[in-house]
């Protein structure tokens, strides 16, 4: 099923020169890709994240929050969106510093149109594939929430290689009980083998666990 303009990758543009951003627009409008344009990084910091397959371009000289300054703030709100840094008064020092905050690229003015597109594309895949990631451990997640207290203790237990007999020992039970809660575990959680659920769980994170 085709995807609607709403859920279809944007590419967020945040340049204080209002002749680059609509430089930028009409480039990435003319290969298909949606654009939101921002004047400053303080302006995008104000919105919320991105809720579909995004990338930002932002420049490294910009009044206020600089693009470097821009890179750590997000990392602070846990905002992965990659980002795509363009100067015209690059350096390697700066570059070094974007690069080492997680930038996709460093683009030193002027470049080719080429060169950004490309850099663009391997941004939104990037965070697409992010995404997809964050998608199946939230369903992991949620398959876990449906677990028993005594599951999840069986769960762990056959996660740490224990036979059922030992696991029944550990726990007070008898093997047949154990038996059962770890067939209703594996349904639960979807999976066939004890490789699945060992994979499984180590996409657990420890909040869910608790």
């Amino acid at each position: 099923m085709a995807g609607t303009e709403l859920d279809a990758p944007v590419v967020i543009v945040i340049d204080d020169d209002p002749m680059v951003r609509r430089a930028l627009d009409s480039l990435f409008r003319s290969i298909g890709l949606a654009t939101t344009l921002y004047e400053s990084a303080t302006a995008f910091l104000a919105t919320q994240a991105p809720s579909r397959v995004s990338c930002i371009i932002t420049d490294v000289r910009m009044p206020g929050v600089s693009g470097l300054d821009f890179q750590k703030a997000l990392a602070a709100q846990g905002v992965t969106t990659p980002v795509i840094v363009i100067t015209g008064h690059g350096d390697v020092p700066m570059s070094v510093g974007a690069m080492k905050a997680g930038a996709v690229d460093f683009l030193t003015k002027p470049f080719r149109d080429q060169d950004l597109i490309d850099a663009v594309n391997e941004a939104l895949e990037r965070d697409r594939r992010t995404r997809e990631r964050a998608g199946d451990v939230a369903g992991v997640e949620a398959r876990y929430a449906q677990l028993t207290p005594r599951e999840r203790q069986v769960m762990d237990l056959v996660v740490g290689g224990l036979m059922n007999k030992q696991a029944a020992a550990e726990l007070g039970l008898s093997e047949v009980t154990v038996k059962l809660h770890r067939s209703s575990l594996m349904r639960k959680m979807q999976v066939h083998t004890v490789a699945d659920l060992v994979r499984l769980s180590q996409d657990l994170t420890p909040q869910a666990r608790a």
